[in-house]
């Protein structure tokens, strides 16, 4: 069983130790691993990703511990970048990324906060934590949460923080731990606990690296609320990653508020103009265009000569989409109910329309995958109306004089 320096000294970054067992290069990622009598690595558990860092024998040979993994039994193995794999029973000394431990306790310590804080305020237990590269998350049992509910949690959140109230480690009995009132019972059959115990505000059983005082947690920001399949997740940054993420955002808002010439806080309010200003443009747009279709459908049914019976309208447009073409089929099928129209465009994908009354005589979803199988394209549809695309605009022409040759014989 490995020795876990980080269990009574989160701040322990250099450490001795020894290579108990080597394993080759393993499959999943390529890189030897070692096991040591003692580490001060932290494996990814309990929400929270591994640590990473060096380990040497000398001055010449250090290499970097990319990945640090628990495995089921208890011990852990420590996933190194070298070309070849180190020896047993070869002592080392071991660096933890300092600046990657200390963001980690940061996150870590400062969910803990939160997670009591949603407690004491809201009763909302939290179900499962989440520590990512960018951003962490709890998972918390509610339905839903308020803004208000957000805003007030943040506020004692932070409030905890300035209070700079010591973060103690401590070992208990699983006995002892029943009469403490853990904020969360563990699900563990350990006979020792680890509790990390916030002053006054937070006891809970956990095994990763904390701070020494909540002020070092810097401060917590919320963010992103969503409903998740257990309840709801709020995503949070703290410490270092607050302050990045902050100005990220800041940034963000000033770029916005320089194209609509305003305050970074009339943003909101600005992209909400300018949506309703699209929505009546694309209203306009689609009555405009309506009109179009109108008038060219009235066009192509007076320039067409009738074939026995019905007009069959076929047209392509190179500067026209699917939409279009599409709106102009159900205009002619309207204006003249025994006509059929075959109709391509040529913009964007290279599109086919074919339409008819209902209850006229051709099978034009049929007839159109046929059309465009026999060039290379796909599409289908009913027998009175039907769409499809081709590979090019080329092809367009080609189509529609096979699919006129078939309604016309």
């Amino acid at each position: 069983m490995t020795d876990r320096l980080y269990y009574h000294d989160s701040f322990l970054y250099e450490f001795e130790g020894e290579i108990t067992e080597v394993v080759p290069a393993a499959e999943i990622n390529a890189r030897h691993g070692v096991y040591l009598d003692r580490t001060a690595f932290y494996p990814t558990s309990g929400g929270q990703i591994h640590d990473t860092g060096w380990i040497s024998s000398s001055d010449k040979d250090k290499v970097r511990v990319a990945e640090v993994v628990e495995e089921e039994d208890g011990r852990v193995v420590h996933y190194i970048e070298a070309d070849k794999a180190p020896e047993r029973g070869t002592r080392i000394r071991g660096v933890i990324d300092p600046a990657r431990r200390r963001d980690h306790m940061q996150q870590h310590s400062g969910q803990h906060v939160l997670s009591a804080a949603f407690i004491r305020l809201f009763n909302m237990p939290t179900v499962s934590f989440h520590m990512g590269e960018e951003a962490c998350s709890i998972d918390l049992d509610t339905p839903a949460i308020k803004p208000s509910q957000v805003e007030e949690v943040e506020l004692l959140a932070n409030q905890i923080v300035q209070e700079n109230r010591p973060v103690e480690i401590r070992f208990v009995t699983q006995q002892t731990a029943q009469d403490l009132g853990l904020r969360k019972p563990p699900r563990t059959d350990k006979d020792e606990l680890r509790l990390i115990d916030i002053q006054d505000f937070d006891l809970s059983a956990c095994g990763g690296t904390h701070v020494a005082n909540t002020g070092q947690i810097g401060s917590i920001l919320l963010r992103k609320v969503e409903k998740v399949r257990q309840g709801s997740r709020v995503e949070f940054v703290c410490g270092q990653r607050a302050v990045k993420t902050a100005r990220h955002d800041y940034l963000a808002l000033t770029e916005a508020s320089a194209l609509f010439s305003g305050h970074i806080w009339d943003v909101p309010q600005q992209v909400k103009k300018s949506l309703e200003d699209i929505k009546t443009a694309g209203k306009a747009h689609e009555h405009l265009l309506a009109e179009l279709a109108e008038l060219e459908a009235s066009r192509l049914l007076v320039e067409t000569a009738p074939q026995g019976q019905r007009k069959v309208v076929v047209r392509s447009y190179a500067d026209r989409d699917l939409t279009f073409i599409r709106l102009l089929a159900q205009k002619i099928t309207r204006l003249d109910p025994t006509s059929v129209a075959l109709l391509g465009a040529g913009l964007g994908q290279a599109s086919l329309v074919f339409a008819q009354t209902k209850g006229s005589p051709f099978d034009l979803g049929s007839l159109l995958k046929e059309i465009v199988a026999a060039n290379g394209g796909k599409g289908g549809g009913t027998r009175d109306m039907a769409q499809g695309g081709l590979p090019s605009a080329a092809l367009i022409e080609s189509a529609l004089a096979q699919a006129g040759a078939k309604v016309n014989s």
